[in-house]
């Protein structure tokens, strides 16, 4: 999927559905550096997209899903965040939110696009984000496409099969850390 294929709504986003492999794309890990996201499931996985740390709303679902790492890991589960900010800016979330779990880069959006998650904020939301809300979208991601993921969760089996989706356009919606405990129960 290239930039100009990405859509300009959330609505429109198409998660790839349960039953599809992981997509063999490249995040990047604290340091910078690429790892293969199809390796990185290569063990029963919950992987959360979400739009930044500037975001409230990531940051109260990250903290939550604190709530439930204890529970994945007993099932077996690794918990996996990706963000489209750069490894600076995930240093800084962690911190903040005291989260030990791991959060990878994907400033460049392949793996948003890869998953059908990616849609691009239109200029008109950028502006209002960076004038009324001091939100420099550029500046986290390192990019200029102001593309974001539909906050979602997709729990694979360790055989690169994703076994559940979960995917909002309305980025106040997300699973609760017992929601997503239960959806890994029955993806096991």
């Amino acid at each position: 999927m290239t930039a100009d294929q990405v859509p300009t709504r959330p609505e429109d986003a198409k998660p790839i559905p349960v039953g599809s492999k992981v997509p063999d794309v490249k995040v990047m890990d604290l340091e910078g550096k690429a790892v293969s996201l199809k390796a990185i499931a290569s063990k029963p996985t919950v992987v959360v997209f979400y739009r930044g740390g500037w975001c409230p709303f990531c940051n109260r679902h990250l903290s939550d899903l604190r709530n439930a790492e204890a529970g994945l890991k007993e099932m077996g589960f690794q918990l996996v965040a990706i963000t489209p900010d750069l490894p600076a800016e995930i240093t800084k979330t962690m911190g903040k939110d005291k989260l030990d779990y791991l959060i990878y880069s994907d400033s460049s959006a392949e793996a948003m696009k890869a998953f059908g998650v990616a849609f691009t904020l239109d200029p008109g939301t950028v502006a209002m984000y960076k004038d009324n809300y001091k939100i420099d979208l550029e500046k986290s991601s390192g990019q200029t496409h102001h593309i974001l993921p539909v906050p979602s969760v997709f729990i694979t089996n360790g055989k690169g099969e994703v076994k559940f989706v979960h995917a909002n356009p309305d980025y106040k919606v997300r699973l609760t850390a017992e929601e997503v405990l239960q959806a890994a129960r029955k993806a096991m």
